[in-house]
């Protein structure tokens, strides 16, 4: 059974990055063919799909957040994070870290691939 917990600061400041990390147990992080999520979830809004790494180490972003967004993985370690920079208070929102089985942004849903989720940690960005 592959689980995934998400870990962080739930309270972040203005203009600071964001970090958090994804760690997964029963499963590793390079097998073929998963790629590894961020979702997050802002409060009264739907699901947002913020980019992926994938078996290899091949990342993917979301076009409106990818000048922003970094995400990088630690093998030894089974991690995989996520780096937010210069976030304001729209940047509040439940942070999901996923596993989907192909690559898709479609997160939710009958044809969605993702599979396995973290419980998801709330970040806030005030100061």
């Amino acid at each position: 059974q592959v689980q995934l917990q998400e870990s962080g600061p739930g309270l972040v400041k203005p203009s600071q990055t964001l970090s958090l990390t994804c760690t997964v147990s029963g499963g590793s992080i390079t097998t073929t063919p998963y790629y590894w999520s961020w979702i997050r979830r802002p409060p009264g809004k739907g699901l947002e799909w913020m980019g992926a790494i994938d078996y290899s180490g091949s990342t993917y972003y979301s076009p409106p957040l990818k000048r922003r967004t970094s995400i990088s993985r630690d093998t030894s370690k089974n991690q995989f994070t996520l780096q937010l920079s210069s976030v304001t208070p729209e940047d509040t929102a439940v942070y999901y870290c996923a596993r989907a089985r192909y690559f898709s942004t479609v997160v939710s849903g009958p044809t969605s691939p993702y599979d396995y989720w973290g419980q998801g940690t709330q970040v806030t960005v005030s100061s």
